[in-house]
């Protein structure tokens, strides 16, 4: 049986999250989805679609599609639905788990790789993070978990931007991106988003694209590349946006203060194999609570072959990938996006793993 892929819906509270099932579950897209509601609260989609007196966990939905609330841990929930459709009782193509909005998604995610069984029938296919411009602000610095979405994005939707100034709303798409650089962002309305940016991402796919914003290449192009300076900003601490005073009273509050930040170590020197596996086995190992995402393309001395690695917390995969083209520049790109990760340490011991 073909791998079912997952997709990790998350989201600020309010979001719009549930507009969002709501329209995936009753368009007539002619696939048939099981949603497993990782929550009690308010917010749940029954209010709505459910009958929610029913004893049975799981309901079936007039166009086929299914729907379940976790009362127990989703492993074992995931398992269940995969026998059942196995055995030819329910009948779905894909998952989608929408979580709190106070959740953080490192652990979800990791149910799908560190789980044998879950990983035998399901493929994570991508975190997908709706954030709501008009509140984003205040959530984003008051609230760890709120960041701590965004860093896990693959894909992040802005709803209620109507609401917002054109400002604010720029400002937030900065501050999102220097937050996390490898997830596109669209502003959608009541959670209109179309499907094909909501399914089949594969971000969590080793593939030799590495995902970065263009903007923040860009920005991150005139100041991160001198390692070697003890000054140096966190990316292009010269920029004056708007968004890294926002509405402090003394005006200079960079939003460089955000928990979750990103950033980017590049190479045209080949990597030394075993030097870089002890230093990411090491630093994984210290640092992995805090390691929200982080991905590479990598130039490795000893095989013709890209090397292509990522990451989720603590667990790391690598693969080889497409042969370095005659002519392509060879170089090593990583992202790393995290919890107030040791920006300095993470790019000085990588440096010392160039050959």
């Amino acid at each position: 049986m073909p791998l079912i892929p997952a997709t990790i819906l998350t989201g600020f509270l309010g979001a719009g999250k549930t507009t969002l099932l709501r329209r995936v579950l009753t368009e007539a897209h002619g696939q048939k989805i099981a949603v497993i509601e990782n929550e009690f609260g308010p917010e749940n989609i029954d209010n709505d679609i459910l009958v929610t007196d029913t004893g049975e966990q799981i309901i079936q939905m007039s166009n086929g599609c299914i729907c379940c609330t976790i009362r127990e841990d989703l492993r074992a929930t995931l398992s269940d639905l995969a026998a059942k459709k196995r055995a030819g009782e329910l009948d779905f193509e894909r998952v989608v788990i929408e979580t709190t909005g106070l959740a953080d998604p490192g652990p979800v995610a990791q149910t799908f790789f560190m789980d044998d069984e879950v990983a035998e029938s399901y493929l994570l296919d991508a975190i997908v993070t709706l954030v709501d411009a008009k509140h984003a602000a205040g959530q984003l610095n008051d609230r760890v978990e709120a960041q701590r979405q965004v860093g896990f994005a693959d894909r992040i939707f802005i709803s209620k931007a109507d609401l917002a100034s054109t400002e604010a709303l720029s400002a937030l798409q900065h501050r999102l991106r220097h937050m996390n650089p490898r997830a596109p962002q669209r502003v959608v309305h009541f959670g209109e988003a179309p499907l094909e940016e909501v399914f089949d991402l594969r971000g969590f796919n080793l593939n030799a694209k590495l995902d970065l914003d263009s903007d923040f290449l860009a920005a991150d192009a005139h100041d991160c590349h001198h390692h070697d300076h003890a000054h140096d900003h966190e990316h292009g601490g010269h920029c004056d946006h708007p968004s890294h005073q926002h509405g402090h009273a003394h005006g200079h509050h960079h939003h460089h203060d955000d928990d979750v930040q990103s950033f980017v170590f590049r190479s045209e020197r080949a990597l030394d194999p075993a030097k870089l596996e002890d230093f990411l086995g090491a630093i994984v190992n210290i640092y992995g609570p805090r390691m929200l995402r982080y991905k590479g393309v990598l130039w490795m001395k000893g095989t013709e072959r890209k090397v292509i690695f990522q990451g989720v917390h603590q667990l790391m995969g690598s693969d080889l990938g497409p042969v370095w083209k005659d002519g392509e520049p060879r170089v090593s790109k990583l992202v790393f996006i995290g919890i107030d990760l040791p920006r300095d340490i993470l790019l000085q011991g990588l440096t010392q793993c160039l050959v």
